[in-house]
């Protein structure tokens, strides 16, 4: 299926300090009055689906993506927007670079490669204890294979997307990493993947994609 993809690249006074948790706050505080903004309806149930607007921060320097109807949300706000509030810093911008483009996004005939830019949460508190015990590093990855494979079929499913053929995915060299989501710690993992199934550049893929995590970008 085509997709819209909007990137919203900021260029600040100086190298933003913080994380893409407190860059999403800010949006959400600036522009409440849009649901894919924050995720939330209006009696403060969360809206379950992926997330539509993703925010990043790759270093130093903040961006925010938008799918499909969040690319439209940002298009309709972007002139709003003269500075960033990240914690208590605030930063004056300087330049704003929008870039948007239609992608593909589906299944395909051939493999493509893809590295996270920001570490993937793969593991949840079951499954966590559950890729601890296995021995191996084999194992490991084929645990890490299929959780990722679920990832792409419930992000399709959020996007209305029906995957009409099995997604088959190889892990590449894979990398465990320690980091926080709102203050929590975290295992995430760096490193590279394959599979028959095209993802637009920039996109999260996983846990908190909102926040940033899971983000990844095809190898060439």
């Amino acid at each position: 299926m085509k997709v819209k993809t909007l990137i919203f690249h900021f260029a600040c006074d100086e190298s933003v300090k913080g994380t893409a948790d407190k860059l999403r706050g800010f949006f959400a505080n600036m522009f409440g009055e849009y649901t894919l903004i924050h995720q939330h309806l209006h009696d403060n149930e969360f809206l379950y689906k992926a997330p539509l607007i993703q925010y990043k921060i790759f270093n130093g320097k903040p961006v925010v993506l938008g799918i499909n109807e969040g690319a439209d949300v940002l298009q309709k706000i972007h002139e709003d927007i003269a500075y960033l509030r990240i914690g208590r810093a605030e930063y004056q911008i300087r330049e704003k670079n929008i870039t948007l483009k239609t992608d593909y996004f589906g299944t395909s005939g051939s493999y493509h490669s893809y590295s996270f830019l920001i570490p993937w949460l793969a593991l949840n508190e079951k499954n966590y204890d559950k890729y601890q015990r296995l021995g191996t590093w084999a194992k490991k990855n084929e645990m890490l294979e299929s959780i990722l494979i679920g990832n792409i079929i419930s992000m399709s499913k959020s996007l209305g997307y029906t995957v009409p053929e099995p997604i088959k995915a190889n892990m590449g060299q894979m990398k465990e990493v320690h980091t926080k989501l709102k203050g929590t710690p975290m295992l995430g993992f760096f490193g590279s993947f394959s599979v028959n199934f095209e993802i637009p550049d920039y996109w999260g893929i996983g846990k908190s994609v909102s926040r940033g995590f899971g983000t990844v970008v095809r190898r060439v």
